[in-house]
């Protein structure tokens, strides 16, 4: 399935940016030359997701489940372009299904396995899918059930295919019928969706190329090689662990270590027993890791880089990353949209610099890329939100818009929404609030709707919490704005205290004082929580705290 119009293709193509190959072309390159080399590593807890042993496949049987499931989709009717959705936790079978849903010239849609009918019902309607891949039942829920809801609803679907039909499928006979099945390098590879916390999800179409690009992002700015062990700590559904650990992968080789759901003792033993050199995680996790009473105990002197995303790190964790076992970090900012921006080792050796600025790329004059870098395609500009002006001094805060060879052409059948997040020339308005700094770089500010306003004064939720995520009392922190009737809001925190520990108001306020953090960012109230709320792929639910707040406020 082409989306992109001809003219972006040749756009892309004549500038370099855009090949020919796809993602099968590079995997069937690791099976020609490391075929009995350990590819692909289930979770340790497969039993307990699945019902089934852990397994560990070669490139050679990697490759024979996948051409053997896309016969057997082909048996069952799929056809060229068919839309098929796929909810299965991160087990073999589904890294396994990119590849054979691909091969069968179909495309592979994604989803979290805690969406349950509305989301999928929206997703068959609105794809046309023709096929739904899912598991009979998972942490109790019936799946199965579930999915026959949406085909009875949804004529499309032509399909029901389980776990275990798609594991009797791996072992069919391989006898070459997708090899007449031509793959472009622009048909879309995965179409992933938008978190959706307070919309109906939109879906994001990425090309083999869009994908591609993205790898060259990774691999130019973050200490990762071809041929490294590679572990996804979250679901194998967006951006998250598709864009930053799965294609990498795919593309240069190696080893991908699957987990799941996140649990900090059997993910810490996999990256020891599997040597994994390279991870993303979200700065709450590393700040529970090093905050761990046994971490003297572990041994992480194999890994070279760890990603850090969702949201800027702390430099307390990143510091102390560098000095336990020399791993260096990249600040990674993303959306499923395929935009990314990623400060890395090797482009910004300054780690202190590192923690909050990215380069901005495109802007005239800047030295931040070489002229044979893959990273030059990328253009990025600080628009103001009221005036639509684009900004250009230091200090200015503003939308970021990006254009570049890795983001989506337009909302999958929504033109309306795409009319809306593009200008003119081409750029996407990512929504997102990034800040001008000195040396042409850009640093982010907060998401638009995660801005606290005080008394007028902006108040950035994520420069709280970073600064509160180093009080040794603090597990997990999460910042709100909370109404208040003379100022119009104020700084409300929920905060995960460690264990044993109790977290005031007055602890919270004095170590923001020793920081040097001006006064009205400073927190006026505490909310102690046990765990912080998350949606499917880890991101806080600020809108649930939100309301939490106004809802205690208004009964106070």
């Amino acid at each position: 399935m082409i989306l992109s119009s001809k003219e972006m293709i040749r756009h892309w193509t004549d500038a370099g940016a855009w090949g020919t190959k796809t993602f099968i072309d590079y995997f069937n390159e690791h099976v020609q030359k490391d075929p009995e080399k350990i590819c692909l590593v289930d979770p340790l807890n497969r039993e307990a997701l699945v019902g089934s042993k852990p397994e560990r496949l070669t490139y050679r049987q990697l490759d024979q489940a996948a051409s053997a499931v896309a016969e057997g989709l082909l048996a069952r009717g799929i056809q060229k372009d068919d839309i098929i959705m796929v909810q299965l936790p991160n087990v073999w079978e589904l890294a396994m299904l990119y590849l054979a849903v691909t091969r069968a010239g179909a495309l592979i849609s994604p989803m979290p396995m805690q969406w349950r009918f509305s989301e999928l019902k929206y997703i068959a309607s609105m794809t046309d899918a023709a096929a739904i891949i899912t598991i009979d039942t998972f942490g109790g829920y019936s799946h199965i059930e579930m999915a026959g809801k949406v085909r009875g609803e949804v004529s499309s679907i032509r399909q029901i295919l389980t776990l275990a039909d798609i594991q009797e499928m791996a072992k069919g006979p391989v006898t070459g019928k997708t090899d007449a099945i031509r793959i472009d390098a622009n048909d879309v590879f995965t179409l992933c969706w938008s978190s959706g916390t307070e919309a109906q999800p939109k879906g994001c179409p990425l090309t083999h190329n869009n994908w591609l690009f993205l790898t060259d992002l990774c691999f130019e700015t973050v200490p990762v090689k071809p041929g490294d062990t590679y572990i996804t700590a979250g679901p194998l559904v967006n951006m998250a662990s598709i864009g930053t650990v799965f294609i990498e992968w795919l593309r240069g080789g190696g080893k991908l270590v699957l987990h799941h759901p996140f649990d900090g003792p059997t993910f810490i033993l996999q990256l020891i027993m599997e040597e994994v050199h390279y991870t993303l995680l979200v700065p709450a996790v590393i700040n529970g890791l090093l905050k761990h009473p046994k971490v003297d105990q572990f041994d992480l002197s194999k890994m070279r880089a760890i990603t850090l995303g969702s949201a800027p790190p702390s430099l307390w964790s990143v510091q102390e990353l560098k000095r336990r076992w020399g791993i260096e970090f990249g600040n990674i900012w993303g959306q499923n949209e395929g935009t990314a921006n990623v400060s890395g080792a090797y482009n910004m050796p300054d780690m202190e610099m590192r923690v909050d600025n990215f380069p901005q790329y495109g802007k005239p004059g800047s030295s931040w890329v070489a002229k044979d870098s893959q990273l030059r395609h990328i253009l990025l500009k600080v628009v103001d939100p009221v005036t639509q002006k684009e900004l250009t001094q230091e200090g200015d805060v503003g939308q970021l818009f990006y254009k570049g060879p890795n983001v989506i052409s337009g909302y999958f059948k929504r033109p309306d929404l795409s009319a809306v997040a593009f200008d003119k020339d081409g750029y996407f308005n990512t929504g997102d609030l990034f800040q001008i700094k000195k040396n042409d770089c850009i640093g982010f500010f907060d998401r638009t709707k995660d801005i606290i306003i005080r008394g007028g004064f902006n108040i950035s939720a994520q420069e709280v919490e970073n600064v509160l995520l180093g009080h040794p009392k603090i597990q997990e922190v999460a910042a709100v704005a909370m109404p208040d009737e003379i100022m119009g809001e104020k700084v409300c925190v929920y905060v995960v205290p460690r264990e044993g520990e109790i977290v005031t108001l007055e602890d919270v306020s004095s170590f923001m004082k020793e920081r040097g953090m001006a006064i009205y960012k400073t927190p006026e109230r505490v909310e102690l929580i046990e765990a912080i709320p998350r949606n499917p792929v880890g991101k806080i639910m600020k809108n649930v705290l939100r309301e939490d707040i106004r809802k205690k406020l208004a009964q106070a």
